[in-house]
């Protein structure tokens, strides 16, 4: 019997039921909150994030991602261990923020461009906030305080880069996705013909022109992958973005159920009083710590929802480092939200959520860190 309800669909059952009971005691909390959830997703997501889905899509489709993969391929290899395609991913996904990298890589390895190992890699560390959340919301609208931008930004970043560098040894074994060469002279070493004029020129001469030439070569074949990448596709200018907003409007759906629902969930476990028991024993964990007990509340909130934990550390009062490394620690993780949000771009892949949870546990513990390492540089 106990096995049978250790099971995760039955634990799962049993959650659902629970929550289902708690909005029977309070429908009006439950009402609520699902509102402000909606406020929320209206308000401030759905025109943060809905322009940059159609713009992802509509690069895929003019084949902006296979020129930055033919020209930053030498150096995403050696340092993420991923094809250079995955650099288009990082800079959308920076700029962007969450969920945009996860719905990229999906997009990447629906096309075969990447295997699983190297979606997991690259989910991993591009599940990031984007800078106007981090700034405008966290900064100024949560600590009123807009110094403490570059700081925050530096830790929450830098943190994303270390866990790339980190997850190039996330299964090491796995198969390579070999970059889609275009024919012409990319990777080799010399012109044809050129070694015919070398007795006339120096040692730095020729360094100089090889260089010069291999730079060129891929340039040309980024190009020209780009534009065999749009002939492949087939799709005029009219349909290409009706297919971008419909794809972005039915994404946008999904994210707006998932803070919906969890902002409902965040109320109903607060109103039972669940909520106010977790913060209680994580300040006493503080306590031994040597943090400031009053920051157990912003921990929690953020363990759920972004939003709230972040908001929750700006109101803390218990002074600006500690407050500032849980707000890092809260974009880091990102919360159960987005976290939901991730899980449900992957599910049509076989791309698997743990690699991609352990990630983003030890994303918020070195940003975290590194705000206290930086603070003295960087801090106000």
């Amino acid at each position: 019997m106990l096995r049978t309800l250790s099971h995760p669909a039955a634990l799962t059952g049993l959650a659902a039921v629970f929550l289902t009971l708690l909005m029977a005691v309070f429908p009006n909390e439950a009402l609520e909150s699902a509102l402000r959830g909606l406020s929320i997703w209206w308000q401030v997501l759905f025109p943060a994030l809905f322009p940059f889905f159609v713009i992802s899509e509509l690069l895929l489709g003019f084949g902006i991602v296979h020129f930055f993969g033919k020209l930053l391929d030498p150096l995403m290899r050696p340092l993420f261990k991923l094809p250079g395609i995955g650099s288009f991913v990082v800079a959308m996904g920076y700029i962007s923020g969450y969920p945009v990298g996860a719905r990229l890589t999906a997009k990447l390895y629906e096309q075969r461009l990447i295997n699983r190992t190297e979606g997991e890699r690259l989910v991993a560390f591009t599940t990031t906030s984007d800078p106007i959340f981090l700034i405008g919301a966290v900064s100024v609208g949560f600590f009123h305080n807009v110094a403490l931008a570059p700081v925050l930004a530096a830790a929450h970043y830098g943190g994303a880069l270390i866990i790339g560098l980190l997850m190039r040894f996330h299964d090491p074994h796995a198969p390579i996705t070999e970059s889609r060469r275009s024919g012409s002279l990319w990777g080799r070493g010399t012109r044809p013909g050129l070694a015919h004029h070398q007795p006339l020129l120096t040692t730095s001469t020729q360094h100089s022109q090889h260089s010069r030439s291999l730079r060129r070569s891929r340039l040309a074949d980024a190009l020209k992958a780009m534009h065999e990448a749009r002939l492949l596709d087939g799709r005029g200018l009219g349909q290409l973005l009706q297919e971008a907003i419909q794809s972005a409007l039915r994404l946008m759906i999904v994210v707006g159920g998932l803070v919906v629902f969890f902002s409902v969930i965040m109320e109903m476990l607060t109103s039972a009083g669940l909520i106010t028991v977790l913060a209680a024993m994580l300040r006493q964990l503080f306590e031994l710590l040597g943090l400031p007990p009053a920051l157990a509340d912003a921990a929690i909130f953020g363990l759920f929802e972004v939003t709230l934990g972040a908001r929750a550390a700006g109101e803390a009062g218990t002074g600006l480092l500690h407050q500032t490394a849980i707000a890092a620690w809260v974009l880091s993780w990102g919360g159960l939200s987005v976290h939901a949000q991730v899980a449900s771009l992957v599910s049509k892949t076989d791309m698997r959520y743990k690699p991609l949870m352990l990630a983003r546990l030890l994303h918020s513990f070195i940003a975290f860190g590194l705000v206290y390492a930086l603070w003295g540089w960087l801090g106000p």
